[in-house]
């Protein structure tokens, strides 16, 4: 994927959740007219979804709000998930990002990543185990493991 500037890693948190800034980048983005179009066909699906559906809220609600609310804070846009989804305890944040930061190893995604590593010719130097370490790097940041 292209290096898109103001999308944040998948490693940045609000309210320690993973992902979620990401996210909400995306559909700033997009809304801006800003979001590389390598991009705007899995808006709302893939990660997205998950983490829509973990929060129990729908992903075209929630991007009709962060459009509508353009200068709206993550922490704002946080607050909107939690009234209109589920009220996440810290529990189920910390579940949450066990689950995504491990996304890609040992899991049934490993296919998908190794096959994306082949394509684009990483080696296991490259530090890559999981998929948030795999856009780390395709993204022009160290993998996680790396950066420790």
């Amino acid at each position: 994927m292209p290096i898109v500037p103001g999308l944040r890693s998948p490693y940045v948190t609000v309210a320690g959740f993973v992902y979620f800034p990401r996210m909400v980048d995306k559909i700033r983005l997009h809304a801006a007219g800003k979001l590389h179009p390598d991009f705007i066909n899995n808006l709302g699906k893939a990660f997205d979804d998950r983490c829509c559906q973990y929060l129990g809220v729908v992903y075209p609600a929630l991007a009709d709000w962060v459009r509508a609310n353009p200068q709206a804070t993550d922490e704002q846009v946080w607050a909107w998930a939690q009234q209109h989804g589920r009220v996440v305890s810290q529990n189920d944040i910390e579940i949450w990002n066990g689950f995504m930061t491990k996304r890609g190893w040992r899991d049934e995604s490993n296919e998908v990543l190794q096959r994306r590593l082949k394509e684009n010719g990483l080696t296991p130097e490259a530090g890559v185990d999981t998929i948030f370490d795999y856009i780390e790097v395709d993204e022009g940041r160290p993998a996680r493991r790396q950066s420790l």
